[in-house]
């Protein structure tokens, strides 16, 4: 089939949905089941954590998604192994020792989903003209957040309600997975026949993969030799400290029952809470975020936005104080908490963007993205460890204490002052 017959409307939103969903089923949607399996806060913040190393060193084996085959097929292919370990994933729930046999999967779905990430990457590049690349830069990000949506709201909901239907935890979640698993064996066979072939298959002999890997070396080496480095590494892991605890823990304590200290909300609740309520407000902080950095510049923005992606937190320590039962304030203060993370990390987002400037942007922003999942996974390991130390109350005011970090760092960055502005001089 000609690649250029296929219109992108055919494929992008799909192919941008199914980049998503893995990674919302394992750093998200996993936390919440682990919990209804009895699992312990300290091991799910644990275990989950680590499940964000594929993310973090996917740019080391990018330049063998490169070489070996292509692009379209490694998406195709990922898919399907998804599917097969989501599958997976559902058959060992029943299992005395499910929790050693789900991550074996959960880590599969990492590595696979993160392979599928650098395919996916790659090929927008290739089979768009930069006109489209432009045009729909929008509808990739509307259906990377309906994955988001789908992960964290519907999919949780339906696990709650077949919890129900099934008065069966376990097989409330095995159906919930098997479902998911034959929604990715669709989408490869999907993919199969309306994926475009822009790519041609090249002899790939040593040589050629040698040139490849002294490339990349190169690009390595020089986004570490980049202008104001170290305090932009330091911001990469810092700036996300709070939220990278906060989020580990938030649907715990959302679900855990009130002699716990937590609020006892069921399945279903957390995930219209997080998955919608949550998920919108995210949106709505995005959008905002970045036609607030497009009128007067990033730098202008950056503490203001370290703020408000900071400060919201507090509704966690009013909460775990309360513990109100009121499901209308509940939700309220989650919006208000992910409005402002959303508004905060646009910030985020174009540092990341204006440290990968240069003739490496792809493999930059790579790196940028390794060093954010890292920023992410360290903190959350320990996370659970600290909840179960402190108690609920004082590990929401350790997180309240852990957005300090951030701001001793923001006097050393170096930003050009017109970066992100809307026509801004080159």
């Amino acid at each position: 089939m000609n690649g250029k017959k296929i219109h992108p409307w055919a494929w992008i939103p799909s192919l941008y949905f199914a980049q998503g969903l893995p990674y919302e089923v394992v750093m998200r949607v996993a936390v919440v089941m682990y919990k209804r399996l009895g699992i312990a806060n300290a091991d799910i913040a644990l275990y989950t954590s680590l499940l964000g190393i594929p993310w973090i060193i996917k740019p080391f084996w990018s330049p063998i998604v490169d070489i070996l085959k292509t692009k379209r097929w490694w998406m195709v292919a990922m898919q399907l192994i998804i599917g097969a370990g989501m599958a997976g994933v559902a058959l060992s729930i029943p299992a005395p020792f499910f929790f050693r046999a789900t991550m074996a999967f959960f880590v599969l779905l990492a590595f696979s989903s993160a392979t599928h990430d650098i395919s996916i990457d790659g090929f927008y590049m290739l089979a768009l003209t930069p006109f489209q690349q432009s045009y729909f830069i929008g509808i990739r990000s509307t259906f990377y957040r309906t994955a988001m949506i789908t992960g964290q709201g519907i999919l949780v909901m339906f696990a709650g309600w077949m919890e129900k239907v099934t008065e069966s935890v376990p097989a409330a979640w095995c159906i919930t997975f098997v479902l998911v698993a034959v929604l990715f064996v669709l989408l490869s066979v999907y993919h199969y026949f309306m994926l475009p072939r822009v790519e041609t298959v090249k002899n790939k002999d040593a040589q050629t993969f040698k040139a490849v890997l002294h490339e990349f070396a190169g690009t390595f080496v020089s986004f570490f030799r980049k202008k104001g480095i170290a305090p932009a590494i330091a911001f990469f892991l810092l700036y996300r400290l709070s939220e990278a605890q906060l989020v580990k823990i938030a649907s715990l304590f959302m679900l855990d029952k009130p002699h716990l200290g937590g609020l006892g909300l069921e399945t279903g609740m957390v995930g219209f809470t997080y998955g919608t309520v949550g998920v919108i407000a995210l949106v709505l902080g995005g959008i905002t975020g970045g036609i607030a950095i497009s009128l007067k510049g990033l730098k202008f923005w950056l503490a203001p936005m370290m703020i408000a992606m900071n400060l919201p937190n507090l509704v966690y320590v009013y909460l775990s104080f309360t513990q109100t039962q009121a499901l209308w304030l509940i939700n309220a203060a989650v919006a208000v908490e992910q409005f402002g993370y959303g508004f905060g990390f646009s910030a985020y987002l174009l540092f990341m963007i204006y440290m990968s400037d240069g003739p490496y942007k792809t493999a930059h922003y790579a790196i940028c993205t390794a060093l954010m999942a890292l920023g992410l996974m360290l903190p959350g390991m320990v996370a659970g460890w600290l909840q179960e130390w402190l108690g609920y109350k004082l590990f929401f005011i350790w997180v309240m204490l852990c957005t300090v970090p951030p701001f001793f760092v923001l006097p050393f960055l170096h930003i050009h002052r017109h970066f992100g502005m809307k026509n801004s001089p080159k």
